[in-house]
């Protein structure tokens, strides 16, 4: 008797865990699976280990109270007013992210700002990705204007966005699509 309801508690268990975890359904841009990345600082890291050493920049990374010089930063996701203001994500988007980080050029913003976010459960990637596309195209920008606006979402977990000229974006763009699995564009558009 003790055999077989350890045997059922097991079975009840395993069914129960299998429908947990990282799964990504139709509304996250109609992929599945757990994402390879665990946190958004690994997208970046990634992406800036992929720099050739003639097109980098002095870069700094994460939010006031946590910078990293020289490299991405994990950014809290709590500082609403600072997502918006530095990285261009509206402060309503904040409840959608769990996650973010940052690489923003250190002397201009404007030539490059970069930032990865880990969309919570349920949150539709394209829609998402065009609300980040509608507030970046209508900032009103100061010490120049960025070129190029590029949205690439990332294994169905994960949306980067990033604004700059359009040269370091490209190349920025480039390095994304040949390290990160899973990676695409689902905007890339000029800034007017």
């Amino acid at each position: 008797m003790k055999k077989l309801a350890v045997l059922l508690m097991t079975a009840v268990m395993l069914t129960a865990f299998t429908g947990c975890g990282g799964k990504n359904d139709a509304s996250n841009g109609g992929e599945s699976g757990e994402s390879k990345y665990a946190e958004a600082i690994e997208i970046m890291d990634a992406v800036f280990g992929a720099y050739e050493e003639a097109d980098k920049f002095a870069v700094y990374g994460g939010n006031q109270e946590n910078p990293v010089m020289d490299a991405p930063g994990k950014f809290d996701v709590t500082k609403t007013e600072e997502l918006s203001y530095v990285l261009g994500l509206p402060e309503a988007m904040a409840s959608d992210i769990e996650d973010a980080a940052s690489m923003v050029h250190m002397m201009n913003g404007n030539v490059f700002t970069g930032a990865a976010y880990r969309l919570k459960d349920g949150v539709d990637m394209n829609s998402f990705a065009e609300e980040a596309r509608t507030k970046i195209l209508a900032t009103q920008w100061m010490c120049g204007q960025p070129e190029t606006l590029v949205i690439i979402k990332v294994d169905g977990s994960y949306v980067i966005t990033a604004y700059g000229a359009a040269e370091t974006i490209e190349t920025f763009k480039n390095n994304a699509l040949s390290t990160l699995e899973g990676s695409e564009v689902i905007i890339e558009t000029p800034i007017a």
